[in-house]
């Protein structure tokens, strides 16, 4: 991949880390009043933390990054099925999972960024049919 995919790649993983990191409060706050299905959470953050694999061997990101990032892939790989197919707000609220994942997401922009605290990515617009 070239320099800016890589550079891309690596903000957007950031960005979505700040958002697994940031408290409930603020990641409830960010969903408002959408109703993001948990499994849609968790498909982003698993490829992110595989594809972080890549921009390591390129030197985009630190070993110490991917073994962050590859904790936080094998624990959202083991979020059963039910869980996921509840809207993440009520996941958030319910699993502990969720916890262990913000303490991951911390330390990696912890020692990626020196601080954990980052502004959260803006959330999507919902799709409409309107032209």
């Amino acid at each position: 991949m070239n320099a800016l995919g890589d550079a891309h790649l690596r903000s957007w993983t950031l960005r979505f880390m700040a958002l697994l990191a940031a408290d409930t409060e603020d990641q409830l706050a960010w969903l408002g009043e959408r109703e993001l299905e948990t499994e849609s959470v968790v498909e982003e953050a698993e490829l992110l933390c595989r594809v972080s694999e890549g921009l390591t061997e390129r030197g985009v990101f630190e070993p110490g990054n991917l073994r962050d990032l590859q904790a936080i892939g094998r624990r959202l790989g083991e979020i059963d099925a039910a869980c996921r197919a509840e809207h993440w707000a009520n996941a958030l609220a319910t699993d502990p999972t969720w916890d262990e994942i913000r303490a991951l997401a911390r330390r990696l922009l912890l020692t990626t960024l020196g601080d954990w605290r980052q502004p959260v990515p803006r959330p999507a617009r919902p799709h409409t049919n309107d032209r």
